[in-house]
């Protein structure tokens, strides 16, 4: 028997509800926080940038230039801080808290988008007080551009926004919601995501909160995880996936999957080599496309065995999107019950200035309630379809 805290190769332990839940939550803060001062660059660029590879928390790219460095983008970076990943996360954490029951696309133009337009709230990277959408992306200010001021119909205001992670990579909350249960998770971020993001950034949302559903089920392993996407995911996601965690498999650490990995997604990836630069058709709708950052967490994640460690340094030191695929890989791991490091959470709380545990003990919550209603309409559909003739159901 593996004793406890220890992982065979594709098995971690057993872990509740609430352990599921706090570790993905607190997983994906922790990776978004490690991630984001390497956002942008390649794994040389970073190798070179610190001497080695990331194996922690590290400061801003451009040290005390970090303001002014890149004005575009004048945020603290580093030093423990998360980015607008955790705070789209825990937004939609508190829309969950607020309504109760399960989240569509209205939910987010009458719950989300006031929630970022106005509540102010403690913006590490800006290290102040601050409204959230002061903070957040261009993919992510669409929302209130199109909902709030044009009033577009929720279910179709993602059409026309950039195609990027923008959705994805704040969906874990609808997978633990809907916990061991991939297809109604894939369902409902679909449902939510169509007021954000269209195409592949929409399936890409759907396809991340099924992982993170599939990884909290009993016995979950990366591979059952991978096979709960693959029998979901549409087109070039399914593609992207498919061909990342095949080579993954291969990969023995992640040192060896840097290069394999990057190389295996780049025919479904739109943005190009240069990040920073991106080609012609980045970011634009397709069917044959996929975002880079959803297959690649998956594959540092299958190159990890679950490892919460191994995942995310891996998703780090990829380099380009990393605060993302970090955030996606630490949600699974989580999930699947591996141990977030406690120095690692602790760091990250307390330079950020946020209780990353809160927004973990409100949705445990949340999602008991949700399944007691899930339950009770189970039964009353069952009674009704029985009155019509149909089989009498057994509780």
């Amino acid at each position: 028997m593996t004793p406890k805290g220890e992982q065979s190769r594709g098995a971690v332990r057993t872990a509740d509800l609430e352990e599921r839940i706090t570790g993905a939550l607190v997983g994906a803060a922790v990776g978004d926080a490690l991630g984001g001062p390497v956002e942008g660059y390649s794994p040389d660029q970073i190798l070179e940038r610190h001497g080695g590879r990331v194996h922690g928390v590290v400061g801003p790219w451009h040290g005390e230039r970090w303001r002014t460095a890149r004005p575009i983008a004048p945020y603290h970076k580093g030093d423990g801080h998360v980015t607008d990943d955790t705070l789209m996360t825990h937004a939609l954490v508190r829309v969950y808290a607020r309504v109760r029951d399960h989240l569509d696309a209205y939910a987010i133009a009458d719950h989300l988008v006031p929630d970022l337009m106005a509540n102010p709230r403690w913006i590490p990277e800006l290290q102040a007080e601050a409204l959230p959408l002061h903070r957040v992306f261009l993919a992510e200010k669409w929302l209130v551009a199109r909902l709030h001021y044009g009033h577009v119909d929720p279910r179709e205001a993602g059409a026309g926004n950039i195609v990027n992670c923008g959705a994805a990579m704040y969906m874990a909350p609808v997978g633990l919601v809907n916990a061991a249960n991939p297809a109604a998770a894939y369902a409902e971020a679909l449902d939510i995501a169509g007021a954000h993001q269209s195409s592949y950034g929409r399936e890409a949302a759907g396809v991340l909160a099924a992982a993170v559903a599939a990884a909290c089920a009993p016995g979950a392993s990366p591979d059952s995880v991978v096979a709960a996407c693959l029998s979901l995911a549409k087109d070039g996601t399914r593609a992207a996936i498919d061909r990342v965690c095949e080579v993954a498999r291969g990969c023995a650490d992640f040192e060896s999957a840097l290069g394999p990995l990057r190389e295996a997604v780049t025919p479904y990836d739109t943005v190009g080599p240069d990040y920073r630069n991106p080609s012609l058709g980045a970011r634009r709708p397709s069917r044959l496309h996929a975002i880079e950052e959803l297959p690649v967490a998956l594959g540092m994640l299958t190159v990890a065995r679950g490892d919460f460690r191994q995942a995310v340094l891996g998703a780090v030191n990829y380099g380009r999107d990393c605060d993302s695929i970090a955030t996606m890989a630490g949600a699974m791991a989580g999930a699947l019950g591996a141990p977030v490091p406690e120095d690692w959470a602790k760091t990250v709380a307390e330079a950020s200035r946020l209780d990353l545990w809160e927004p973990a003990r409100t949705l445990a919550g949340v999602t008991r309630e949700i399944f007691e209603k899930d339950v009770r309409r189970r039964r009353a559909h069952e009674r009704a379809f029985a009155g019509m003739g149909g089989p009498e159901c057994s509780d």
